[in-house]
């Protein structure tokens, strides 16, 4: 499905994103890794989730924080990044959409659990590749039924597949493990756009 350029208002700033613009109800937002250590839309992970969506006929937003590419502003930590989200939820608002889905990988997955946590869950639902248990502090007791689904490689270098397995628990979420994937899934994309497609159909998203 074809993307197209797009810039989106957040205040005084401006977002630069690309949509795939597609007919009903559902809009995914897809969030990328860490602004300073070279993460950007046009990562690896992001364009298989991106992938994944658009080839079953869903609306998608891959976007830059601010500070990244022509996305303007500077990295705020987490703090101003989670109003980039909230902009782009409210782009897709305008543009018709009613269920909101957030998949988020690495660094993209800890700004969207702390809107998930600390807010009003905009989230129909909400699903973190690889999120980096290791490195950043994700407030597990606020994520509880909110998470519908955890993905990891048994390598990550960042993320722990006991430890999110047990928070899985606690939360009442599903993990799901790809054997011998690191943290950067290199030749693992088609792996992660079939589990994103097996997903849809399990929340009957879409029928195949």
């Amino acid at each position: 499905m074809r993307e197209e350029k797009i810039y989106i208002k957040n205040g005084s700033l401006v977002i630069e994103a690309l949509l795939s613009r597609v007919p009903g109800e559902n809009g995914v937002i897809i969030c990328h890794p860490h602004s300073l250590m070279g993460g950007s839309m046009y990562n690896n992970v992001v364009e298989a989730i991106q992938e994944a969506f658009s080839s079953q006929d869903i609306c998608t937003v891959r976007f830059n924080f601010r500070g990244v590419g022509a996305s303007t502003g500077n990295y705020d930590e987490g703090r101003g990044e989670q109003e980039d989200i909230i902009a782009v939820c409210e782009y897709l608002r305008e543009l018709g959409k009613e269920k909101f889905i957030f998949a988020g990988y690495s660094f993209g997955a800890w700004v969207g659990s702390r809107i998930i946590a600390e807010n009003s869950d905009p989230f129909e639902y909400s699903i973190f590749v690889a999120p980096p248990i290791d490195y950043f502090n994700f407030h597990w007791n606020h994520l509880k039924d909110k998470i519908d689904l955890l993905i990891c490689g048994d390598a990550d270098q960042f993320c722990d597949v006991n430890i999110l397995k047990a928070e899985a628990k606690k939360i009442n979420s599903h993990v799901k493990v790809i054997s011998g994937a690191d943290h950067f899934y290199s030749g693992q994309e088609k792996t992660l756009t079939n589990i994103f497609i097996e997903f849809m159909v399990k929340k009957n998203i879409i029928k195949l």
